[in-house]
């Protein structure tokens, strides 16, 4: 079912995705893989093997932050194209256009994140 503020959503998704796409381009230095980029990045430092070593951790979080970011993204818009964004998708109840706007991937309402964090340790999808 698409409404006009599933379009609005939808608008939010596709800018957010862009913006993530291109952070995800920035952090691996074009169109590489983490790994390559990292060994890449790397291999030619004169920095001490603890810093580097920390330095390529950072960059995995926040290479594996961006991705799963994105894919939250994707399965928002999946949910538009299929009909049920807006419902929770663990107990189905709508969710607030209020948490929307400030989550738009956001697949559960409150209640059931919340609960979802209590039981997988603070993971957000």
């Amino acid at each position: 079912m698409t409404t006009p503020s599933n379009a609005v959503f939808k608008q939010q998704l596709l800018d957010q995705r862009a913006a993530v796409v291109e952070q995800l381009s920035a952090l691996r230095g074009g169109q590489v893989g983490r790994a390559q980029a990292s060994a890449e990045h790397f291999n030619e430092t004169q920095d001490s093997r603890a810093q580097v070593n920390t330095a390529r951790e950072l960059e995995f979080a926040l290479d594996e932050h961006e991705s799963a970011e994105l894919a939250a993204v994707n399965a928002a818009l999946a949910r538009i194209e299929a009909g049920t964004y807006g419902q929770c998708t663990d107990c189905g109840v709508r969710i607030p256009d209020a948490r929307l706007h400030a989550a738009p991937g956001a697949p559960r309402c409150i209640a059931c994140q919340t609960q979802f964090e209590r039981q997988h340790g603070g993971d957000i999808n």
